[in-house]
């Protein structure tokens, strides 16, 4: 067992690159439908990170994460298919119903990416990808309990968008989750009463870490240097990455240095020429 681990820790090593410069790729196309169809977006989460501190990606990173304005993605999701490569594909929860995460991404079918999680029981599409995260203004109350609602709406909606199987324990989550997901949401819903403050970030019901941004942070927009070419980024990266992670410059150790996926195949084209040998 160690040594298929191992070995599977080395063939992604040896494609992490390769995977990177692909979602380059297809940052670079999202980057022209956007400017197509007027939409903002900008570097999030550690692809800022990565642009500030290294310069392009953590050396250590597979994935890409923007982020934009909920209604913006909305119609990204709607109108950016045909606009964008043979090759690339827009997955949202209507375009590929069976796809684990309620999240957009735009993903390359000519190749192979697998997560925690993933499985082969629906065919919904698992290839590289980047991620595009919603915006939205959050209510006018305190930030700890943003924090504890967004967490609790991000956890039940993670471990109810896992594939569950016939069990008692499964029922059990199903409406245990079920409810407090309800609950949480209809607290974050009736908390509008108080007005939406100047807060900003992302739609709850999809990350449960709780971190919001000034608006005045995140615009008017500016651009950053990720790799060969200029992307938007937020007004204030350094406030930015503070928010999200506090002391971003400080490298993590070895052991804290991970993967997103536990498997990556950056092309699948070599594979059916492989088989028709």
């Amino acid at each position: 067992m160690e040594n298929f681990e191992e070995n599977l820790k080395y063939y992604n090593s040896k494609n992490l690159r390769a995977c990177q410069l692909r979602q380059l790729g297809i940052l670079k196309e999202i980057d022209k439908v956007c400017k197509k169809l007027n939409i903002k977006y900008w570097l999030d989460s550690g692809s800022l990170l990565g642009a500030v501190r290294h310069g392009g990606f953590i050396p250590w990173d597979d994935d890409i994460d923007i982020a934009m304005d909920k209604a913006d993605m909305i119609r990204f999701a709607n109108e950016a298919q045909p606009l964008l490569p043979d090759g690339l594909f827009v997955q949202t929860p209507k375009t590929d119903p069976t796809s684990k995460e309620p999240i957009v991404k735009v993903r390359d079918l000519n190749s192979l990416y697998i997560e925690p999680g993933d499985h082969f029981i629906t065919g919904y599409k698992k290839g590289i990808f980047v991620d595009i995260f919603p915006f939205e203004p959050h209510p006018n109350i305190s930030r700890a309990l943003i924090k504890k609602l967004t967490k609790g709406m991000g956890k039940s909606n993670s471990i109810l968008h896992h594939l569950h199987y016939y069990s008692l324990r499964s029922f059990a989550e199903f409406f245990w989750f079920g409810f407090k997901r309800a609950l949480y949401h209809s607290v974050w819903k009736a908390s509008f009463i108080f007005g939406s403050s100047k807060r900003y970030a992302c739609d709850p019901f999809l990350t449960g870490y709780g971190v919001t941004h000034d608006r005045d942070t995140v615009f008017p927009l500016g651009s950053i240097k990720f790799e060969d070419a200029e992307f938007p980024a937020p007004h204030n990266p350094d406030q930015y990455l503070r928010d999200a992670y506090g002391d971003y410059m400080k490298i993590p150790p070895v052991e804290k240095r991970l993967f997103h996926a536990v498997f990556i195949m950056p092309k699948l084209k070599w594979v059916r020429a492989l088989a028709s040998i």
